[in-house]
């Protein structure tokens, strides 16, 4: 079975000229996957800068490359991905979701220099800790909030209450309780994370303000 590819082409203006750099990139880039053994599934492809993240092209290939399998993309040179900044950043969600990136300037997977090596193992490592920071703050608060009686499983249904909340819909009486036990709105929007509940901190403000006014009133 082959492996899924996506093709990006980019141009940096819209003259006319640039359509059949589009064309030609486009074509090059078929032939140049099918000659790896790779399934080409979409094609994406823009008249825009480099250096800019807001491409309709790029934005809606990320949107395939965290939502389904994609095995690789291939572009005609590491600038058609990105430039500056941008291209770093592209490049580390390509290798967060495991896509391998093929350059037909390389004529195979993309020649990155000592310094995007660096880049990009430090960018991988800061954002591990980062997860581990976030799981670390969830556990604590899961921990304060069952310390304080905070009891997820009758809230959810299916899980001791049949008439509990659905999982989207936040606690509110829990949210009081768990600020009313000295935790920040951040806090219980991490420990509401952690028993599953989709909380933003600014959702778990709101809420609680809702709650104050409906009591006020």
């Amino acid at each position: 079975m082959k492996k899924k590819a996506l093709v990006y082409c980019r141009v940096s203006t819209t003259k006319d000229e640039q359509e059949t750099s589009l064309e030609r990139q486009e074509e090059e880039l078929l032939s140049f996957a099918f000659e790896q053994g790779y399934l080409v599934e979409d094609v994406y492809s823009d008249q825009h800068s480099g250096y800019e993240m807001d491409r309709e092209g790029l934005l809606e290939m990320l949107n395939q490359v965290k939502s389904q399998k994609v095995d690789a993309v291939f572009i005609q040179d590491e600038t058609r991905l990105g430039r500056g900044h941008a291209r770093i950043a592209l490049l580390h969600v390509m290798k967060k979701h495991e896509v391998d990136v093929y350059t037909l300037s390389d004529h195979g997977p993309i020649a990155l220099n000592d310094m995007d090596d660096m880049v990009l193992e430090i960018l991988a490592i800061v954002e591990e800790y980062q997860r581990k920071i976030h799981n670390a703050k969830i556990k604590r608060g899961m921990k304060r909030a069952v310390e304080n009686g905070y009891k997820p499983e009758r809230n959810l249904k299916g899980k001791g209450n049949p008439d509990g909340r659905e999982r989207l819909d936040l606690p509110v009486d829990q949210i009081v309780s768990l600020k009313a036990s000295g935790l920040t709105f951040h806090e219980i929007a991490v420990t509401l994370q952690g028993f599953g509940y989709q909380a933003s901190k600014a959702t778990v403000h709101r809420r609680f303000r809702e709650y104050q006014q409906m009591k006020e009133s």
